[in-house]
């Protein structure tokens, strides 16, 4: 439906390199991708944000394709500008934003993470407006839907969540300046189907639409890393290493099944109580952080990839990025995970630790069941997960909500000449 090139803006409090998690990582992957595909695309972040929150500059490079600009969000003011945007929902010191959002006659302004950005600026420009839904921050301030940093929320108690959670209270949030703010956008997508619902059941009451998630198509390739997998049967975790990730109940099972190792690709505030849970098993192993080559590597190697999120995660990008290495996946039965397993068949669901050991044995004794649901993982992930599906929808969506604003101008044209007549 759209067959001109565009001027895409991406809004987000995190890009890469100054970025934590898989957010970033989407609007570095899409916004690269549009511009390889003839679009221009400006990205605001927020340097301030991440530097408050990591305390020194980031490492890693990377590169942008040259229709990609970049518009780092400096204050001056140091950490004082997101503390004060978290209080408040508004850009109070990020006049740069609202200006190139109200001026700059962009097609399209796509939102991502807002938190400290500022709901506020859901408001500037007059663009297609979409908001990706990255996170639940939308209906939860602590983003995670983890309830007083113990379990899944299942009934809201915001307030008293925060404070337990360390994180001041988020008074405007219950000004109706979030409901006020949020009928600027066009369109809400969702990366799962399960996030989408949850979102509907904790009250967004808004126009929302699913679009997963993708990731570039690997090139075939030899395995030449210097990453040292050894030669026993391995499993596989990559990820953050945080408790809610659940790294901790694998360690259990893999306590009870010494024929396996677990390799653990990542790194995290918690990575120190789960190598202390670990002394005196020699089959868990700490790999830190790796690069993407590396990364490659351990996926196309591993019996598969183990995902054991205790949390609502709103996807799963680890298990489509096993797919693309043909390896099977095997997930905890909680949020979007299962989601993505009875997309593809790409691997088992599992609910208690017997059954995710059973599954672990069943892919290291059957060369033929792993590579069987690898194949499987792997052709959703060119049909559903890859570039060119994920850009035709995006672009669709755009489409449909340009002609629906045209057709919206064009009744209102014609009402005003029929009221003009009499």
């Amino acid at each position: 439906m759209i067959d001109r090139p565009l001027k895409f803006c991406m809004v987000s409090t995190f890009y890469p390199p100054y970025n934590f998690g898989g957010d970033g990582m989407h609007i570095y992957r899409l916004s690269n991708e549009l511009a390889r595909r003839g679009h221009s695309v400006d990205v605001f972040y927020c340097e301030d944000s991440y530097l408050l929150l990591n305390g020194k500059p980031p490492t890693g490079e990377f590169p942008n394709h040259e229709r990609v600009s970049l518009y780092p969000l400096k204050s001056g003011l140091g950490m004082l500008s997101p503390l004060v945007t978290q209080q408040t929902g508004i850009p109070l010191f990020k006049s740069k934003l609202k200006k190139a959002l109200s001026e700059n006659d962009y097609d399209v302004i796509h939102y991502n993470n807002m938190s400290l950005i500022g709901i506020a600026a859901l408001s500037y420009g007059s663009a297609i407006k979409l908001y990706t839904a990255h996170e639940h921050w939308l209906v939860c301030p602590m983003h995670v839907l983890w309830k007083y940093n113990r379990e899944v929320c299942a009934k809201k108690s915001c307030t008293f969540c925060q404070l337990a959670g360390k994180r001041p209270p988020q008074l405007w949030r219950y000004s109706g300046m979030m409901s006020r703010h949020l009928k600027h956008v066009d369109l809400f997508l969702s990366p799962s189907k399960f996030s989408m619902k949850k979102h509907i059941e904790m009250g967004l009451d808004a126009p929302i639409k699913h679009l997963p998630y993708f990731l570039p198509r690997q090139s075939e390739q030899d395995d030449k890393s210097a990453v040292e997998t050894g030669e026993r049967p391995f499993f596989l975790f990559v990820g953050r290493l945080e408790y809610i990730k659940g790294v901790q109940n694998l360690i259990k099972a893999f306590s009870k099944t010494p024929e396996f190792d677990l390799l653990i690709a990542g790194d995290g505030v918690y990575r120190a109580a789960l190598e202390s849970q670990a002394e005196g098993l020699p089959n868990i192993k700490f790999l830190g952080r790796q690069d993407q080559a590396s990364l490659s590597t351990l996926y196309r190697r591993a019996k598969a990839v183990i995902v054991p999120s205790i949390c609502y995660e709103t996807f799963g990008i680890v298990i489509i990025e096993a797919f693309s290495h043909k390896t099977p996946a095997i997930v905890n039965d909680l949020g979007a995970l299962p989601e993505v397993i009875d997309d593809s068949d790409g691997g088992f669901v599992y609910r208690t630790e017997e059954e995710l050991i059973a599954a672990m044995r069943k892919l290291a004794s059957d060369p033929k069941l792993r590579n069987d649901l690898g194949e499987k993982g792997y052709r959703a992930f060119l049909k559903k997960w890859c570039e060119d599906p994920h850009i035709e929808m995006y672009l669709d969506l755009i489409g449909s909500i340009e002609e629906d604003r045209q057709k919206t101008t064009g009744e209102m044209a014609a009402r005003r000449r029929v009221v003009g007549a009499h």
